[in-house]
């Protein structure tokens, strides 16, 4: 029954850890301010699919026979370092120009662009998988029905996009981009530093799974 299943300590859980500041939220607002709401939008439906994708995959298992190889998990790893660390090169060169900002990461050529993203920047995430890995393990029973699990995931889902899709629009308004245009290449610099600590951080980590 869904009462088994603990949904507002999960949902507590997952916003928490959708919420709290990110290499996704620092991309979704970055290209808000800089290109504008509706491709703001688009990145954050693509992080909003990715975060979809790695919660079906967790409630049917997925996550816990990607922690069971290492292999897999490693793979994903530094897949997801190399991004974070592409996207602090291009917004380091961005903060050392000063014109335009054709080199910033935080910039899409169109809605597909800003939309995929999104989605590589959250597929490339190994955080993704032990939270949705842990989040079901913990929180939903190993005889959960498919029913329980369809309810889990559609309240994750909805939640989750209504926190990206509000960074986005939070991050569009007037203020935000005009402040953004002021200040474009300090942005561009914290940036750069955020999305390299980020990558540093998780190839050096020792992260493992039982």
């Amino acid at each position: 029954m869904i009462s088994d299943l603990h949904l507002p300590l999960i949902l507590l859980a997952a916003f928490v850890a959708t919420a709290s500041p990110g290499p996704a939220i620092l991309a979704i607002s970055g290209l808000s301010m800089n290109s504008g709401r509706r491709y703001g939008l688009a990145m954050a439906a693509g992080v909003t699919t990715g975060s979809l994708i790695w919660s079906v995959a967790a409630a049917f298992g997925l996550g816990a026979i990607m922690l069971a190889n290492a292999w897999a998990f490693e793979v994903v790893r530094y897949f997801g370092a190399g991004y974070l660390l592409y996207l602090a090169y291009k917004s380091g060169r961005s903060a050392m120009t000063k014109g335009g900002t054709v080199s910033s990461s935080v910039s899409a050529k169109s809605y597909r662009a800003a939309y995929g993203k999104g989605l590589a920047l959250h597929l490339t995430n190994p955080k993704a998988i032990l939270f949705f890995g842990s989040l079901y393990s913990i929180g939903v029973p190993q005889d959960a029905p498919i029913s329980s699990l369809a309810i889990i995931i559609g309240a994750v889902a909805l939640q989750s996009a209504l926190v990206f899709h509000g960074y986005a629009l939070i991050f569009s308004s007037a203020p935000m981009v005009a402040g953004y245009a002021r200040l474009r290449r300090w942005c561009e610099g914290a940036f750069a530093i955020v999305f390299a600590f980020a990558g540093i951080k998780i190839l050096t980590a020792r992260i493992t799974g039982n």
